[in-house]
């Protein structure tokens, strides 16, 4: 049997890994500076990770949700605290896209409309109601094609609004530091309209932190520089530092009942203990403000580089724009220096998603590779 062929591949095995590093089986070592998606938030195989999950999966691996867990009970106070997300509720699920799945169900539950309001660039995953608010129709199948999906430019307030007054729309998904387009972000103003206009025409606002979340822009969710509430929050990615992890954050004005959302796999033992880990982590090594003194010194660096048009983003979900396409140079960087960059939509920009280890000299090998690039 083969491999169903949908992944355009490096060749690059990787065997094993230690913090922002991977080494494949020739034992060459590469620097991570993408975290396989921004997944790696804590390094990769950290020790109170393996530790703990070792010792979890020990006891118990799995139950299902038939259960009492304590494990989720605990989690969710903790993600309470370390958000400041006060009085949300939480449901775990396995993956960004269920949970943004999830979200968009919940929304149009809540409100008993259907429609969703999604914007140009913008990413929420491939499952069914998902890929419909994902703007990019390749991936669209005829039967995702049946959700009903507005997809508006980024900082319309305007055509937002215009499409709210029909009463119709059940959620407005938005990333507000987007990831695959491109680190695109808009105006605190956008932001805060969007959510006022969501709460005149009694729509959820949903804030997709499938990729920003988890620290890992400084802030423990992306959109908490803007002063926002978001009616539900999705997470993933770095949430489980590579274990298949996600859920979303619910606002207490939203209603809980039997049934509503149910998941197999979801938060279970070893989910928990992940994410518990992750974030046991990231407090006590500081990585949030390890996270922007990073970053600023990537901005000083990317200033040395007349090539460099923009520099996208925040904290270490950072991009750098350029007036070409980069996939020429993403390759030599990865083959000629053995650093792991990602694309994005955008053709001319590369992304840089690393462990929130990541140390200033790390930031420089990138960059002394890619001026020699350039």
């Amino acid at each position: 049997m083969s491999l169903f062929d949908v992944y355009p591949l490096f060749d690059v095995t990787p065997v094993r890994a230690q913090d922002v590093y991977v080494y494949d089986h020739n034992d060459v070592e590469y620097l991570d500076l993408y975290g396989g998606h921004a997944v790696i938030s804590i390094g990769h195989s950290h020790p109170e990770y393996v530790n703990n999950i070792s010792e979890q999966v020990s006891e118990i691996g799995f139950y299902s949700n038939a259960v009492q867990n304590p494990l989720q009970e605990a989690l969710a106070h903790k993600l309470v605290d370390f958000s400041g997300c006060k009085d949300y509720q939480l449901f775990m699920c396995n993956s960004g896209a269920e949970a943004n799945e999830n979200a968009l169900k919940l929304a149009s539950f809540h409100n008993g409309k259907h429609k969703v309001i999604a914007f140009k660039n913008g990413f929420h995953g491939r499952t069914s109601a998902a890929v419909a608010a994902t703007d990019n129709a390749k991936i669209i199948a005829p039967l995702n094609a049946q959700q009903e999906v507005e997809i508006i430019e980024l900082g319309d307030l305007e055509a937002v609004e215009k499409a709210l007054d029909k009463n119709n729309v059940c959620a407005v998904i938005v990333e507000c530091i987007q990831g695959v387009g491109g680190l695109d972000e808009d105006t605190t103003v956008f932001y805060q309209g969007l959510q006022a206009l969501c709460r005149q025409y009694n729509t959820s606002f949903i804030a997709d932190e499938v990729q920003s979340g988890f620290g890992r822009t400084g802030d423990f969710f992306a959109f908490q520089k803007h002063g926002l509430e978001p009616d539900i929050i999705s997470m993933a990615k770095g949430m489980g530092n590579g274990f298949p992890v996600g859920g979303i954050l619910i606002h207490p004005q939203i209603k809980a009942s039997y049934g509503l959302l149910g998941t197999t796999f979801g938060g279970n033992h070893l989910a928990c203990i992940a994410v518990s880990t992750v974030l046991d982590v990231i407090e006590k090594e500081q990585l949030m403000d390890n996270a922007k003194a990073v970053s600023a010194h990537f901005l000083k660096r990317a200033q040395e580089l007349p090539q460099v048009k923009n520099v996208k983003g925040r904290g270490l979900m950072l991009g750098l724009e350029f007036d070409f396409p980069i996939a020429t140079i993403r390759k030599n960087i990865l083959f000629n220096h053995h650093i792991f960059t990602g694309s994005a939509k955008n053709p001319n920009v590369i992304r840089i998603l690393p462990p929130l280890t990541i140390k200033e000299s790390h930031i420089d090998l990138f960059f002394d590779a890619l001026k020699a690039e350039l």
